[in-house]
């Protein structure tokens, strides 16, 4: 199982430098990916030029958008942004998709939050068309740079309920969860419906299976740290049910991290991505020696 290592982009503390010294860092790692996500009324930097600054600085890792909600954008832009970060990053990257969950994102970008799945299949389908070179309407020119990945790069669904997943079997390439306690059966209980969902739609190609969780080791008061920063980026559910969540999050040891990466690989994932509630780079040096010393 490979593991991934997200910018520590919604953690308190970012800075001018964040972005580029975690990049090169997890690069220099044993990691297979970087990756940031998409979130519009918070503190966190843009995720494309986020992602754009990863692919200049790293020739290793793959690049990942974890997540894309594609609902909230014209597919035209997304297309050229998808593009030109497969232009910087030479066919390094990787795209995930869906649906979102903050509802004061879609309306800070003048989007329905209603129909929202239904309008993500018809997202992908005209993505595809526009990757693959396919003019926006008749008598356009396409919308460039096309990817240096033919047909554009692999697609994973942020799907986890059994809804999403079938809808998703129909037209992505795998899954990207996540599990904010990286709790090895609920992580099981996902992958095997993925499966179950790409057999049911008589896939060739079983799902790629991608999931994650919160991480702080490596630091001070690492626990508090923790759940500090869960507590914070879910606060959008409200005090108590952020709370209860942030509670569950437990890699905040090595010892943790280990029993959760062994969990995830025994529970089918092809990669774990691991997302820092810190901005502090001790956590990535101890992050790498937990995944340097699984081999």
């Amino acid at each position: 199982m490979r593991v991934g290592v997200a910018i520590p982009q919604m953690a308190e503390g970012y800075g001018p430098g964040t972005t580029v010294a975690w990049a090169r860092g997890i690069d220099a790692g044993p990691f297979s990916s970087v990756s940031a996500g998409e979130r519009v009324t918070f503190t966190n930097p843009e995720m494309v030029a986020t992602l754009a600054a990863c692919a200049a600085v790293t020739e290793n890792v793959r690049i990942l958008s974890n997540v894309w909600v594609l609902p909230q954008h014209a597919m035209p832009m997304v297309a050229q942004q998808i593009g030109t970060l497969d232009q910087l990053a030479n066919g390094r990257l990787d795209v995930a998709v869906g649906v979102g969950a903050r509802e004061d994102d879609y309306r800070a970008l003048g989007r329905e939050f209603t129909r929202r799945h239904a309008r993500l299949d018809a997202n992908v389908a005209e993505l595809r068309d526009l990757l693959a070179g396919r003019p926006p309407f008749e008598g356009a020119d396409p919308v460039g740079p096309l990817p240096v990945q033919a047909g554009g790069p692999r697609i994973l669904a942020g799907a986890m309920g059994p809804k999403a997943m079938r809808r998703a079997a129909r037209w992505a390439d795998g899954i990207s969860g996540f599990d904010i306690a990286g709790d090895a059966q609920s992580i099981r209980r996902v992958n095997d419906l993925a499966d179950r969902c790409w057999q049911e739609a008589d896939r060739e190609a079983p799902p790629v299976k991608i999931s994650g969780s919160f991480v702080a080791i490596g630091i001070e008061d690492s626990a508090a740290t923790l759940r500090s920063f869960a507590g914070r980026y879910l606060g959008f559910l409200g005090p108590e049910l952020a709370g209860a969540f942030a509670r569950t999050a437990g890699s905040s040891t090595p010892d943790a991290l280990r029993t959760v990466l062994d969990g995830a690989k025994e529970a089918g994932c092809d990669e774990f991505i691991l997302v820092p509630g810190t901005t502090d780079l001790r956590c990535l040096d101890a992050v790498a020696e937990v995944v340097a010393a699984r081999g």
